[in-house]
């Protein structure tokens, strides 16, 4: 496997851990976020929030997919 499918299988790895902690945990990512914001002295708060946990549910699942699709890319060396 050359350099660059090692790379593309770490990063598909970290976007499949992160993946699955937005789709696992949403109200505690959206949580991080609200306070990283508030370190550099902003305050966001969600309009609807079933729908951002909706949302970030949804984008969990998004970036597992891709993650499993480039991985078995990579790994069954499709061209």
């Amino acid at each position: 496997m050359a350099r660059c499918g090692i790379t593309l299988i770490l990063f598909s790895f970290l976007g499949l851990l992160s993946g699955l902690f937005l789709l696992l945990r949403p109200e505690y990512s959206i949580e991080l976020q609200r306070r990283f914001y508030e370190k550099i002295n902003w305050k966001i708060e969600p309009v609807s929030m079933p729908k951002e946990v909706r949302n970030t549910r949804a984008m969990g699942a998004f970036l597992v997919i891709i993650a499993v699709v480039i991985s078995t890319y990579v790994v069954l060396g499709f061209k």
